[in-house]
């Protein structure tokens, strides 16, 4: 029969589901109570999160492990680990979380961008902010996460589709940005009709299904407010920064707050705002008129306790023959030269 040494000699190995630590370093193992007559173990082990399907995958092991080494019955009780434990490993745990999602994604720096209504401009932002950060010099991907109202592929001019090598989709690339988005896998712009669950799954499999190779930036297009999707971003990715857009308009800001109070909530840093369609600047004139009104990007700012990155002005990019992108900026374009200041900052702030 087991004795108390033993038990926890073959307990001390197996690791807690989310902090992804032995027990024996958790120091979890409480208590171990053996009633040798009837071959029964009891053991209290202290773990990360409660009442989860996780813990049931937990408990199955460690009863496997204790029957195949000679007891009849096993009886667990489980409990919280302390707080200080959990919050000393959560980070590491967090961190081997997202490596496990993308493959060498120690060095990558998780960006979404989102807003609290359509319309403002947040995939605009978001596909401009990408090739602001590949000229200079970044290693840059997109996820399309606005599974509903996906318009990168349009925005960037992207006609081809991934292509499947092995097991892997291999992303898209155009102006050297990496682009994954649902709009690949819908035919004739066909209505998503698909419930959260289904989202969720789709989301996960943009990063492990895809190989995206090494990145210093991944931008997440989110949609709009603060629904499923977003909800499984910040579930998914723990150490993912924010940036906000929303125009001047005192009601977009107001409810572009939301996106950003959710945010906070779930221990997102916010990098700061971007105010879309600021203002529209006559080239006769060149006076600016404040055709949405004016301070909603400050005011949203203040909110949140963050800055306004930028203010972008009312305009198309320069057309070209040769280039068919209908809202890449160009680099010396007035907005495109707003972006690259946006991006400095943003690599200023995340690798200063």
């Amino acid at each position: 029969m087991l004795i108390q040494e033993e038990v926890i000699e073959l307990l001390n190995s197996v690791k807690d589901p989310f902090l992804h630590r032995s027990l024996e370093e958790l120091n979890a193992i409480q208590s171990v109570t053996i009633k040798e007559e009837k071959k029964h173990v009891s053991v209290k082990i202290g773990i990360s999160k409660m009442n989860t399907g996780e813990q049931m995958q937990l408990q199955q092991e460690i009863v496997g492990i204790l029957k195949r080494n000679g007891a009849n019955t096993v009886g667990l009780r489980f409990e919280q680990l302390p707080e200080e434990t959990i919050k000393k490993y959560q980070s590491e745990a967090e961190k081997a979380k997202e490596e496990t999602l993308i493959s060498g994604a120690s060095n990558t720096q998780f960006v979404a961008v989102a807003s609290g209504k359509g319309g403002v401009g947040k995939s605009t932002v978001t596909v401009n902010l990408a090739v602001s950060l590949m000229r200079l010099g970044k290693k840059v991907g997109i996820i399309d996460a606005d599974i509903y109202g996906f318009s990168v592929p349009d925005m960037m001019g992207i006609e081809e589709r991934p292509v499947v090598r092995g097991e892997k989709i291999i992303p898209v690339e155009r102006f050297g940005v990496k682009v994954v988005s649902m709009g690949f896998f819908v035919e004739d712009n066909s209505p998503i009709i698909w419930r959260g669950p289904m989202l969720g799954k789709m989301l996960n499999s943009f990063f492990t299904e895809v190989e995206w190779g090494e990145l210093d930036y991944l931008l997440l297009d989110l949609p709009p407010g603060t629904g499923d999707i977003a909800m499984d971003v910040h579930e998914l990715l723990p150490s993912c920064k924010e940036v906000i857009v929303t125009t001047p308009h005192p009601t977009a800001a107001f409810v572009a707050a939301r996106a950003g109070q959710m945010a906070l909530k779930t221990d997102h840093e916010i990098l700061g705002v971007v105010e879309n369609m600021a203002y529209f600047e006559s080239k006769k004139t060149g006076e600016k008129e404040y055709v949405f009104g004016k301070g909603g990007g400050k005011k949203l700012a203040d909110v949140l306790k963050t800055k306004v990155l930028g203010q972008l002005s009312l305009q198309q990019p320069y057309e070209e023959e040769d280039e068919f992108a209908p809202s890449v900026y160009q680099e010396d374009h007035p907005n495109g030269k707003e972006y690259h200041k946006i991006a400095a900052k943003i690599i200023a702030k995340l690798e200063g």
